[in-house]
């Protein structure tokens, strides 16, 4: 009899255990399918609710839904533990201490992330945009959260940290779409000034690249050692900048020579003094 009354005991405990546990572990598996069908369902949501506001880069989209689906990771996970008993205030305060110490240690590559994000809301270049960065310039192939990738005009890669790129004064060749090209023209001093003007106002006119608004401005800008100086300013569209540079200086030289007017280098005059002998 007290045998069969142990078995019986034993018997009752495990039921409850089973009866307790199992209602906790089908309660677990029930709170972890929602929780990771709703952390895919959040991050499409959020990944297309970006995309149609067009005003995200694809990296940054990217970015802020795999937060949302890690975050809700998270949530599930000290659901999944609550329902096992396990104190999960202590679990966060330790979780906490642990990313603070990890956010220590990596806190150059976390602020090279921070800086990644800000580049990506704020834009300030975009891919195949032609930039100076860092002391670096070229023309941006790639923005990660980590660095920006360009590539110099010979063709060289470059990749820079975006804090780097964040932190440091930023030019950007293709924001606006015409740019002013100047060109410093110098003539002699025994040259006619206003026949000079003439030629250079004649070059200018004739190539189709430069624009008439807004208007170019050819002007004598300083009296220099060995020449007068011109300033032409003309204004064209970005992508015909260096074109047209190129093609301005050349024409110019060869327009100058056919009109008989100089193109002084600098020299200097010494003149010697003999003194005679007493």
């Amino acid at each position: 009899d007290s045998s069969n009354e142990a078995i019986s005991i034993t018997a009752d405990q495990a039921i409850g255990i089973l009866t307790t546990y199992g209602l906790n572990v089908i309660g677990a598996i029930v709170v972890l399918c929602i929780g990771l069908f709703i952390a895919g369902s959040a991050k499409a949501f959020t990944v297309r609710a970006l995309a149609r506001v067009g005003k995200f880069e694809q990296i940054l989209i990217s970015f802020l839904g795999s937060m949302v689906k890690y975050g809700i990771w998270l949530i599930t996970a000290i659901a999944v533990l609550d329902r096992f008993g396990i104190e999960t205030t202590s679990l966060v305060a330790v979780l906490g201490a642990a990313g603070l110490a990890i956010g220590l240690a990596l806190q150059g590559t976390l602020s090279n992330i921070a800086a990644g994000v800000m580049l990506a809301v704020f834009r300030p270049f975009r891919v195949d945009d032609v930039v100076e960065v860092a002391g670096y310039s070229g023309t941006v192939k790639e923005l990660s959260l980590f660095s920006t990738e360009l590539a110099t005009p010979d063709n060289v890669q470059v990749i820079i940290p975006n804090g780097d790129v964040w932190g440091s004064a930023l030019k950007n060749f293709s924001r606006h779409p015409i740019r002013r090209l100047d060109l410093t023209v110098g003539v002699g001093y025994g040259d006619d000034l206003s026949k000079a003007s003439d030629v250079l106002a004649q070059v200018v006119a004739e190539d189709q690249r430069t624009l008439e608004e807004p208007e170019s401005l050819i002007a004598v800008s300083e009296l220099a050692d060995s020449s007068v100086n011109f300033t032409v300013r003309v204004w064209c569209r970005a992508e015909d900048f260096w074109s047209l540079k190129f093609a301005l200086t050349r024409a110019i030289k060869e327009r100058l020579d056919e009109e008989g007017l100089s193109i002084p280098f600098p020299q200097r005059d010494i003149h010697i003094i003999e003194q005679q002998r007493a």
